[in-house]
């Protein structure tokens, strides 16, 4: 018998949980914080779709998780409607149309930083909420808001993790940083965890959007043009151009912004199909090249390919040859991920999941741990690295004290506990068969200033270009930059659906893999998969500034036993043993083929949760 965490109630027959597998009839929301979820699910009682729900929740998560993303972050969202049609909307915003490889390089920049001006971009998370709303919404923004309006005005108990994160921050924002200063360190100090927070300026700028919506009238999809046209081309646009070109200090130096609010006003979030993959019975869902999405596909259809995916190796505690098997699959994923991926991609997902390319990179996988990056040749494109890549593979990079020699508030985002993981997620069904996933991310409260009158700040997402020409991931104006945000569907051709996904950097394509392979191949229920020790390689150098790698790293909770940690360790893996609740922030939420709605949520750091009936 399983026993992880045992003290809690028994949800699964013969497996010890941290809480219950929720179930119902009606509707389920999923999410990084409890204050997202009971907002989501309060919509969800008014009458409200997921949609709504969702635009609810995610508004929530802007306000009282602001150390992990903000209203000027950035944004994927997968989601899957009642009539089986599938969409992402790509809430990510663009390069400015000045941010150009070669006005870096006047600046003698050659590896965009992780925080301030110059690593800029395009809001769009906002954008994409109003998209959602336009498209699919039912309800007035003014209710889908007020949740995110209260807690801002009103105040909320500050995480221990946002007040450890403001702690860090502080000499900057008191030196530096005096917008940020004015709200995080209210009193001249970093406050105390549960500390009610309050952001009057951000509730200003909800209320200001939310007035433009109620102006255009009672029609939904006209509120949410107009809410998204007083962010993009009214006064939050003149506010950030104004503060995009005022200089700001960054950790070395001063920068003003590329960004203009011309660069605001000619985008819009967009809509596509997404990504496909087989995991045994079911589909899976994600978003393109464009982001990191296909990792997890690879990763499942490599395991697949090697024999790894079996329900026996995946029914109850993890065997030291799977996690090997499963290590190794991700490091050539990821090395893929890093010749491949980008908005410029020559080849396609289909290209990498090709049969004949699968069989030729899983018989690669060995008996002991590769230490070397080896993206494949696809459809006839042999593959190229950044040069800092190559440099960072062999400890030359230009941070040779890796991690250590960051900024501050760079990462993904900086948590002095566990610095390279965390952004948020949330996911939701309705009574109708409605199901999101959704991530949202950036304009954190370390990633740079907070910009005058509106409580929020810039996305930095620009870090993940390469100031290198030629590559799928270079920088050009108006590209996305390649993200690492990245949630997921999961369609079982018994008529199921599974939202899921985790917040986590270079991380969320990894934590899934064990998640998914036992819940929907090995048959644990979803919350004994989310508590089920998970671990992620660090092999490849991470997409956050200033992208250290660590070759052969793997990092892993202690509960997965001694036994496996000295396997993988006398495999050649540079094993880490992590604390034994320390890694993973998965939630996800269901409808089941006889149409039960469920839910589950992680509980590492006492702050994700589930809600429904």
């Amino acid at each position: 018998m399983s026993r992880r965490g045992a003290g809690y109630g028994r949800a699964v027959a013969d497996t010890f949980t941290t809480r219950p597998d929720l179930t119902g009839t009606f509707g389920m929301v999923a999410s990084t914080h409890w204050l997202a979820s009971t907002s989501g699910m309060a919509i969800l009682e008014e009458g409200g779709n997921a949609f709504d729900a969702a635009i609810a929740a995610g508004l929530v998560l802007h306000v009282v998780e602001p150390h992990l993303n903000g209203l000027g972050g950035d944004m994927p969202l997968l989601l899957r409607q009642a009539d089986a049609s599938s969409a992402v909307v790509c809430g990510q915003g663009a390069a400015p149309a000045a941010a150009t490889i070669a006005a870096y390089r006047d600046l003698g920049v050659d590896l965009i930083p992780g925080t301030g001006h110059l690593a800029a971009v395009v809001p769009g998370t906002f954008g994409a909420w109003m998209h959602l709303l336009a498209t699919r919404g039912t309800l007035p923004l003014a209710r889908l808001a007020r949740f995110a309006i209260g807690y801002a005005r009103g105040g909320h108990p500050l995480l221990p993790s946002a007040a450890r994160t403001i702690e860090t921050m502080a000499p900057l924002f008191a030196e530096h940083w005096p917008t940020s200063a004015a709200i995080y360190l209210q009193g001249g100090g970093a406050p105390r965890p549960g500390t009610l927070l309050r952001n009057p300026d951000l509730a200003d700028t909800l209320e200001r959007l939310v007035a433009a919506a109620e102006a255009a009238g009672s029609d939904v999809a006209a509120q949410a043009e107009a809410a998204r046209a007083a962010f993009y081309e009214g006064v939050v646009a003149e506010r950030i151009d104004a503060f995009a070109a005022q200089q700001v200090y960054d950790g070395a130096g001063h920068y003003r912004s590329f960004l203009t609010g011309a660069d605001l006003a000619s985008w819009r979030a967009s809509e596509e199909p997404p990504a496909e993959g087989r995991l045994g019975s079911h589909t899976i869902l994600k978003p393109g090249l464009w982001s990191q999405g296909p990792v997890l596909l690879q990763q499942l259809a490599l395991l697949q390919q090697a024999g790894g995916a079996t329900a026996q190796a995946w029914a109850g505690e993890a065997d030291p040859a799977t996690v090997h098997l499963a290590i190794e699959a991700t490091k050539l994923a990821l090395a893929d991920r890093e010749a491949w991926y980008g908005e410029r991609s020559p080849v396609s997902v289909a290209d990498l999941l090709g049969a004949d390319y699968l069989r030729e990179r899983a018989a690669l996988v060995g008996e002991r741990a590769d230490l070397e990056l080896r993206p494949g040749s696809v459809g006839g494109h042999a593959p190229r690295l950044a040069g800092h890549v190559r440099r960072a593979m062999t400890g030359a990079g230009a941070w040779p004290g890796g991690m250590a020699d960051s900024r501050p508030g760079e990462g993904e985002p900086t948590v002095p506990t566990t610095p390279r993981g965390d952004t948020c997620h949330l996911d939701v069904v309705d009574r109708w068969g409605n199901a999101v996933a959704a991530t949202p991310s950036g304009g954190w409260l370390q990633s740079s200033p907070v910009i005058p009158g509106l409580g929020f700040a810039l996305p930095t997402r620009a870090q993940m270009f390469w100031l290198e020409p030629g590559l799928p991931a270079s920088l050009e104006p108006g590209a996305r930059p390649r993200t690492t945000l990245s949630p997921g569907i999961a369609v079982g051709d018994d008529g199921s659906v599974l939202a899921f996904g985790t917040p986590g950097g270079d991380q969320q394509d990894q934590w899934t893999v064990p998640f998914l392979l036992r819940h929907l191949v090995g048959g644990q229920g979803a919350q004994a998969a989310i508590d089920a020790p998970t671990w992620h390689s660090m092999h490849v150098p991470s997409s956050f500034a200033p992208r250290a790698a660590e070759p052969g790293a793997v990092r892993l909770e202690s509960r997965v036993g001694e036994a496996v940690l000295e396997d993988l360790h006398g495999r050649g893996h540079r094993v880490q043993a992590a604390g034994e609740w320390e890694l993973g922030r998965i939630s996800a939420a269901g409808i089941r083929a006889d149409g039960v709605r469920h839910a589950a949520a992680n509980p590492r750091g006492m702050q994700g949760y589930a809600v429904g009936r």
